[in-house]
């Protein structure tokens, strides 16, 4: 029999078992329980398998990495977001919250032993290819993702900016793969975008919850309400991934006076925890409506959830994705790191996100109106004969002279033509969306009824 090197790891297994006599002696201080019996039985059935390997495998085996491929295996088996990380795995992930990387833009989970894209971010390779939440990725320039862990497949997709990727995704509806290639960038980390969409509206975007996402938010919003007059808010938070907790906290407290904003709870006392809203700092009581879809998780449902709880907004859109469940990151001793599930989030009202998501107060699908030409307009829109088409109508006693009006359509055309185009645009994509659409409208609503005098009178 050749004599092999043990590794650390395996050393520590054999430390273990030469210990496990003394540990399982009845009547010590140290007595293991039924279960800790159990648990070591286990672990020298590994003990030998891994023996044997070493003994009898075809080819010789670096012991290490078949110890690392058991540890992912294990976690694997937990659920989709419990995994192990390398050293330099934990590092890209501490970038990935602080710092930029160069990748395709999507977050992606294993949903059902498939790896699944939860969410595109906004104007990365992924988004503008047409990457879309729910697609599945079968391959990764040509190897299988079966089997293939979370982290392993991020590692795969990201890499230096100007670098291509193949995935062959599959999407519901189509009936066979389709390749889409993809050349890596570097992944914009500003997750906060804002704007007045319509005179008196302001319209607020999400990507993702980074370190500086609750500062962001909060000039915009200063911004906003400095310059303009706003009467309501949309808060879109549709494909936003998710991201730091904290953060998601620290969003919805911009919004809410007092109460509870999300609790989890775990199996061991010190993960149950409530986040509160605090009184300190400026609250914005502006009207809102939160926009979300299949593609908000995590972070994006905690804030959701505790808008839609407290009253404090209108929830509009699709079912949110359902990840309910919180990730804690153990470092380890060599560098590597641990992402162990340890919790779930819970609403204020005490309901689970896990596996369920955000239900919207409002349901409204993202569906593009049909393409069709401005004559097929005018030709599909009936004509109602009004009193301006009657001949010799009687003319409106503040009606402009037609000269008047002439001069008021040609002067000061050069300065509004950047107005006008930033207006159009702003139509434009109204028009394309219809959640937002219905968004704006339903705020407009507000705002009229607001005005009104709805009291009963005898």
């Amino acid at each position: 029999m050749q004599k092999k090197r043990m590794s650390a790891s395996v050393k520590t297994l054999v430390t273990l078992f030469f210990c496990l006599p003394l540990l399982l002696q009845p009547g010590t201080p140290h007595a293991a329980s039924a279960d800790m019996q159990e648990t070591y039985k286990n672990l020298e059935i590994f003990s030998n398998v891994l023996s044997m390997i070493q003994q009898n495998y075809v080819e010789e085996i670096d012991a290490q990495e078949v110890i690392e491929g058991a540890i992912k295996g294990m976690l694997t088996s937990l659920d989709p977001h419990s995994s192990f990380m390398k050293p330099e795995d934990f590092k890209e992930l501490q970038v990935e919250t602080k710092g930029s990387f160069s990748g395709i833009g999507i977050e992606i989970t294993i949903k059902d032993g498939i790896l699944t894209v939860v969410s595109p971010i906004e104007d990365t390779p992924a988004f503008k290819k047409g990457i879309k939440a729910g697609d599945l990725i079968i391959k990764i320039e040509g190897e299988s993702t079966k089997d293939m862990s979370l982290m392993g497949a991020v590692k795969k997709l990201r890499g230096i900016k100007g670098t291509e990727v193949t995935i062959s995704i599959h999407r519901e509806g189509w009936s066979e793969l389709q390749d889409i290639t993809l050349v890596r960038d570097v992944i914009p980390l500003h997750s906060v975008r804002s704007k007045i969409i319509d005179p008196g509206y302001a319209y607020i975007r999400i990507t993702n919850f980074q370190t500086k996402t609750t500062a962001d938010l909060k000039k915009g919003l200063e911004e906003l309400t400095a310059d303009n007059e706003v009467k309501g808010l949309i808060l879109d938070l549709r494909n936003n991934p998710g991201g730091l907790l904290d953060q998601s906290v620290k969003v919805a407290d911009l919004f809410i006076e007092e109460g509870v904003i999300v609790s989890t709870k775990g199996r061991l006392k010190d993960q149950n925890m409530e986040f509160k809203a605090h009184s300190r700092g400026k609250v914005y009581t502006l009207p809102m409506v939160v926009l979300v879809n299949g593609g908000s998780a995590s972070a994006s449902e905690i804030v959701a959830g505790a808008l839609q709880d407290h009253k404090r907004a209108l929830i509009l859109g699709t079912q949110t994705f359902g990840k309910g469940s919180v990730q804690t990151i153990i470092p380890m001793n060599d560098g590597a790191g641990l992402r162990l599930t340890t919790a779930r989030y819970y609403t204020p009202s005490g309901i689970s996100i896990q596996a369920k998501g955000i239900t919207p107060d409002i349901i409204i699908p993202s569906q593009p109106p049909p393409l069709s030409t401005s004559a097929d307009k005018k030709k599909d829109q009936p004509h109602f004969l009004r009193e301006k088409d009657l001949r010799h109508h009687l003319k409106n006693g503040d009606e402009p002279a037609e000269d008047d009006d002439a001069g008021r359509q040609t002067d000061g055309d050069d300065a509004d033509d950047e107005g006008d185009a930033a207006r159009s645009k702003e139509k434009e994509a109204l028009e394309k969306d219809n959640q937002l659409r219905t968004a704006l409208f339903i705020l407009k609503s507000l705002n009229v009824f607001s005005g009104m005098d709805v009291t009963a009178k005898p």
